[in-house]
């Protein structure tokens, strides 16, 4: 009687426990199953379940500040994946960056040439207008001394033993001679009756021979005592001197001469008109230095 009641008991506990058994049997099969899906899906898709969320919460955070702050993430797995940003960024500026770049460079250093050689052309060019308007000044300043020869005649006259010196070499002379407005007219009457024919360098050369006598021992010490020497000068013998006026060529050649113009040499003391001279002893006795015009000029 006993033993039925214990047996009795057995048989529903052997079939609760058969069916707790059978049940966690097919719920972890179930995971198992759940599980390798699940896997599969994000082995495929090329990023882990655990790993998807981090890289979305990476995302969001560098779309807010603009930056691509993050360069790896690490899945529960332990394995770093590496992100976009950071790809770009070790890369460096894209190749249509560098080429921009380099354009950029290139065009600014063919403007940088352009503009050392436009300054360069400019420069040149300055510096040739300078030349030139520094030679129209000589050129002006030198026509306006000749201007001032031929129109202004010296005060005072300036020699050596050997020659007569121009304004300019004043310092270089041993004694110098003071000229008066009479002795100015005087040479310059000589001058126009001796050569008033003659070419305008003939002219200069007679006052150059009046002036070498005036410097040479040989002769008076003054241009009226020069001038009016006994038998010197045949235009003082005949008049012809007191009778002419200067004119403005004679003028001119006798200012040229006191400032220093000279058509003979220093040591030319003598001139003749062969054609008309009644006297040839210069001519058979000097030495012939140069002929202008009529007359022939001797030392």
């Amino acid at each position: 009687m006993n033993t039925n009641r214990e047996t009795r008991w057995l048989a529903p506990l052997m079939y609760v426990l058969l069916v707790f058994i059978l049940g966690a049997s097919l719920i972890t099969k179930a995971v198992e199953v759940y599980g390798e899906s699940t896997t599969q899906d994000s082995t495929e898709s090329g990023t882990p379940m655990n790993q998807i969320a981090v890289n979305h919460n990476s995302r969001m955070y560098s779309d807010r500040d603009g930056v691509a702050m993050l360069t790896s993430v690490t899945d529960l797995t332990g394995v770093t994946t590496v992100t976009t940003a950071q790809l770009t960024q070790e890369s460096g500026p894209s190749s249509s960056e560098d080429h921009v770049l380099l354009k950029t460079a290139a065009l600014s250093a063919e403007t940088n040439a352009q503009n050392e050689k436009e300054a360069e052309r400019k420069a040149l060019e300055a510096k040739k207008e300078a030349q030139r308007k520094l030679r129209e000044q000589q050129k002006a300043i030198a026509l306006a001394k000749e201007k001032e020869k031929q129109t202004t005649p010296p005060k005072t006259l300036y020699f050596t033993k050997t020659e007569l010196l121009t304004q300019e070499e004043k310092d270089k002379a041993t004694w110098n001679y003071n000229v008066s407005d009479k002795e100015l007219l005087m040479l310059q009457k000589i001058v126009m009756a001796e050569a008033e024919g003659e070419p305008y360098e003939g002219k200069v050369a007679v006052a150059n021979v009046v002036l070498n006598r005036l410097r040479s021992a040989n002769y008076p010490d003054t241009i009226k005592g020069v001038i009016y020497q006994k038998y010197q000068f045949s235009p003082v013998a005949n008049g012809r001197m007191d009778r002419v006026t200067p004119n403005e060529d004679t003028i001119r050649a006798v200012n040229e001469a006191l400032n220093g113009r000279k058509e003979v040499p220093d040591e030319t003391l003598y001139f003749l008109s062969i054609t008309l001279a009644d006297d040839l002893t210069v001519h058979h006795s000097q030495i012939k230095v140069k002929r202008i015009g009529n007359h022939t000029f001797y030392k």
